[in-house]
């Protein structure tokens, strides 16, 4: 497997990739993509295997809390899990994170993925508390908006990385 930064080429794949997220992940324009590739490549790795994009992680440094990593969509290939491509992509990008000096990655997600929850939590991420709780999951409300409520979860990044 091969982990390499987005890049403008990578777009198409990238897409379809995320198509298959649905219905917790939703497809962004391929502007938006495209933009990502050319400005945020650093924190936006690929999973490729055998010439097919079958991991990715979009993700930013905050402009307000340069200290963090917001990770906004994680996507691996169905057919791809459970093969530890979520833990190299988001290695690559912790590893990133602690050469910049930042001091934590954070992620949200619906209290109703439960899937993504115990991933997160394998991963080494802690649900930040919030003022709910739903299906088991602390949820902040409102988090991302009236009515966008999320369960928040944050990972330390450790200058050990280096």
């Amino acid at each position: 497997m091969l982990i390499t930064p987005l890049e403008p080429k990578l777009v198409p794949a990238v897409e379809g990739l995320i198509g298959l997220g649905g219905p917790y992940l939703r497809v962004r324009t391929s502007s938006d993509y495209w933009l990502y590739a050319r400005l945020f490549s650093t924190t936006c790795p690929v999973a490729i295997e055998d010439e097919r994009v079958v991991g990715v992680i979009i993700a930013f440094r905050s402009q307000d809390n340069p200290d963090e990593v917001y990770l906004q969509d994680v996507m691996t290939h169905p057919d791809h899990r459970r093969r530890g491509i979520t833990r190299s992509l988001i290695d690559t990008i912790r590893r990133q994170a602690a050469a910049w000096g930042c001091k934590r990655l954070y992620l949200t997600s619906e209290a109703g993925n439960i899937t993504a929850h115990a991933t997160w939590l394998a991963l080494g991420f802690t649900n930040i508390p919030g003022d709910q709780t739903v299906n088991g999951i602390s949820v902040i409300s409102n988090y991302k908006g009236p009515t966008k409520h999320r369960a928040v979860y944050e990972l330390t990044v450790s200058s050990s990385l280096l």
